[in-house]
Parts: structure tokens; sequence; C-alpha cells
């Protein structure tokens, strides 16, 4: 149990770290505009999605790839522990 217990550590530590920039800018620009957006009182619904959008293309487009190498090392991971997994 002790290699599954290793690789869903990893599992949690990658999923965090690929999705919590992402969310991140999203929860930063989300704020910035229901300040605008109080500030001048307008309230129309495109304006809350289209930087938030706009924000996690750039986000993606910027970490992306750092993200997928994340991802393919917790693969290769995961496929490395499948003979200690089905052994126990």
């Amino acid at each position: 149990m002790d290699a599954f217990d290793d690789l869903l550590r990893d599992a949690l530590v990658t999923t965090a770290l690929v999705s919590l920039p992402v969310l991140g800018a999203a929860a930063l620009v989300g704020t910035v505009v229901a300040v605008i957006q109080a500030a001048t009182q307008v309230q129309e619904q495109t304006l809350t999605l289209l930087p938030k959008i706009v924000a996690i293309a750039a986000m993606v487009a910027a970490f992306g790839a750092a993200g997928m190498q994340l991802l393919a090392t917790l693969f290769e991971r995961a496929t490395a522990a499948i003979p200690l997994l089905v052994r126990g």
C-alpha cells in the first residue's frame, strides 16, 4: 500500500500544481471585474465572462507545456508502479 499512497500523493500534488494557477488567475480577474462593475453599476454578464476566458487562455498558453510535462511524468510514474500495485 505504500506505492499506492505515494502515487495518490503525487497525483494530488500534480493536480494542484496544474490547476491552481489557472483557477487563481480566473478568481483574480473575476474579483477585479466585480469591483469595476460595482463601481460603475454596469451589470452586463458578458463583461464578466470574456475577461475570464482571456485570462484562462493566457495562463494555459503560458503554463500549458509545463503542466503537460508534469502530467506526463505522473503517467510514467503510474505505469511504472503498476507491478507494485498488483502485487500488493
